[in-house]
């Protein structure tokens, strides 16, 4: 059975509060949704100080799906690491642990917008120690047992549930977030299907004599839209798919290899690529993909129309689906 991922981050451009509110209540009813159906996954992410109102607070998205669901994992992909105090971190993520029975999965990364660490003082030069720092105080704070941290001796408390610990993956596209995790033996999330870099990653593992694992994008991975008619939904809500590769396309510089990069200056333009797809339920199954994103609420959706799409998907494309 392919791995089925419901993906939000609650962009909503020109937003009110009301709007917005409406907006977050409706991604957990999906959540609980899509739960109750069988949906593998939820996925969301962080970003900060974005005009079109990107999710923020992934963990408070996740603490508030997990009180909505049974079963459904919730993948942050990806936290800024070097954005969070350690300890906090280690401690949020524990109670979401305990809350969850296991069910987040964090990725770290080290993100790729200097002005998100400026709005948090944080030096962008010092990103790669501060990232290190932070994995290593997560692997030793989830002990239960005292550490020195900075220089004082620390603890941290309750322990979480999982063992050893929590899944924690460290993301990127570079080889140094590759030695990173070969040498704290931590699962390796490339930002997109970059076999060479999983094969830098095990020789890695083999010279730090640790043991980890890769979870790598597909070489195909599209956001999926589910629709009747997609030459209508095209025409209607493209406009909304348009504003997210944009506003992606915006942060990526030519060093940043993203699953999600698109080049597109137009609605036509992105239909052509296929980083986004608007599908009937018929043509979603035909893909044959081993995993199926779909994006109901993508770039400020109007959220009647995301319904539509989930329900689709649920309904006409779920059932489908075989091992």
């Amino acid at each position: 059975m392919p791995v089925t991922v419901v993906r939000f981050n609650l962009v909503e451009p020109d937003a009110t509060p009301a709007s917005l509110g409406a907006r977050y209540r409706a991604a957990v009813e999906m959540a609980a949704y899509a739960d109750e159906r069988g949906v593998t996954t939820v996925q969301t992410e962080e970003h900060h100080g974005v005009a079109n109102n990107w999710l923020p607070s992934p963990f408070a998205f996740a603490a508030t799906v997990f009180g909505a669901t049974r079963t459904i994992a919730v993948t942050v992909s990806a936290i800024i690491g070097p954005l969070h105090d350690p300890l906090r971190l280690a401690e949020d993520i524990a109670v979401l642990d305990l809350l969850s029975g296991g069910r987040l999965v964090t990725v770290a990364g080290i993100g790729y917008r200097p002005e998100e660490y400026a709005q948090f003082d944080v030096d962008w030069k010092r990103r790669g120690k501060l990232q290190d720092e932070l994995l290593e105080t997560l692997l030793k704070a989830w002990t239960g047992e005292q550490f020195e941290y900075r220089g004082r001796t620390v603890r941290v408390t309750p322990r979480p549930a999982t063992e050893p610990h929590p899944l924690l993956l460290v993301g990127g596209s570079s080889k140094a977030a590759a030695r990173r995790a070969a040498r704290l033996g931590l699962p390796f999330f490339p930002s997109a299907h970059l076999p060479e870099l999983e094969a830098y990653y095990k020789e890695r593992l083999v010279e730090y004599g640790t043991e980890g694992w890769t979870m790598m994008p597909t070489a195909e991975t599209p956001l999926l839209h589910i629709a009747e008619d997609p030459d209508r939904a095209w025409a209607h809500y493209g406009k909304h798919f348009l504003h997210e590769a944009r506003t992606y396309a915006s942060w990526q510089s030519g060093e940043i290899r993203s699953a999600v990069k698109s080049g597109a200056t137009d609605v036509d333009e992105l239909r052509a690529e296929g980083v986004y797809r608007i599908l009937t339920p018929d043509e979603c199954v035909a893909q044959g993909l081993d995993n199926l994103v779909l994006h109901p609420l993508a770039g400020g959706m109007p959220v009647d129309e995301g319904w539509r799409s989930l329900r689709l998907f649920c309904d006409a494309v779920l059932p489908r689906l075989v091992d």
